[in-house]
């Protein structure tokens, strides 16, 4: 193991389903993710990137292997743990924005202050802050449906940096936005890692995020083949 790595993901096999049927979403992958480092997962629609994401970020567990964040061993935890680990370290960014449509913008980004019960002036000053770095500072009281698409990733990603996860994990964040507006969410996604000190791991088609990256690791059928995202 890196002991220095912020992900250590070891020979992890996932398997759906049994038989003839069964299908092979993982086959003994290996991944380090370094603290700070911004890494585009890569690969065609099935080759295992979601699959791989929901490991990491322990809404799931392999059937072989073992998955490490911050160096604490994700397969071992109780559902409990894995739901602290969620909500103490890990933030997810999805296609989907799952916003709560009858909050405003602001109330939406404070959510998972709530749910920590962190005091109100605290969780004012970080709704705020948040609002301010992804550049919807003057759309604090708007809801969801009075907000383009852009703006609402732009507040799920500030939701989802509320706790000051150590990773972010990104599920095709530009996967329903055009490409100009998913450019800027791309840019971002850069920016905030490096605000915010976080490490990411952000599965992607996209040719710009994945320039944008440190580095991209490719998925081909469930195997792990890495690349270099920058000439």
């Amino acid at each position: 193991m890196n002991a220095g790595a912020a992900v250590q993901v070891r020979g992890a096999h996932r398997t759906f389903g049994s038989g003839r049927s069964a299908v092979h979403a993982l086959r003994g992958v290996d991944l380090d993710v370094a603290p700070g480092e911004l890494v585009a997962l890569v690969g065609r629609s099935g080759s295992g990137k979601t699959t791989l994401l929901n490991l990491v970020g322990g809404l799931d567990r392999p059937d072989e292997g073992s998955v490490l964040v911050d160096d604490v061993d994700v397969t071992a935890l109780t559902e409990d743990g894995q739901a602290e680990l969620r909500r103490e370290r890990v933030a997810f960014v999805f296609q989907t924005f799952g916003l709560i449509p009858v909050l405003t913008a602001a109330e939406n980004v404070g959510v998972p202050l709530r749910m920590r019960e962190a005091p109100v002036a605290e969780r004012e000053r970080r709704v705020e802050m948040l609002l301010e770095l992804v550049g919807l500072g003057e759309h604090a009281l708007q809801r969801p449906d009075e907000l383009s698409g852009g703006q609402q990733q732009r507040v799920a990603i500030a939701r989802a940096l509320a706790g000051s996860p150590r990773l972010l994990v990104a599920d095709e964040p530009t996967g329903q936005l055009d490409s100009e507006t998913g450019l800027s969410v791309m840019a971002l996604i850069r920016g905030v890692v490096e605000a915010e000190g976080m490490t990411a791991l952000v599965a992607t088609h996209d040719p710009v995020m994945i320039a944008l990256a440190d580095r991209a690791v490719h998925l081909v059928d469930g195997r792990l083949v890495e690349a270099p995202a920058r000439a």
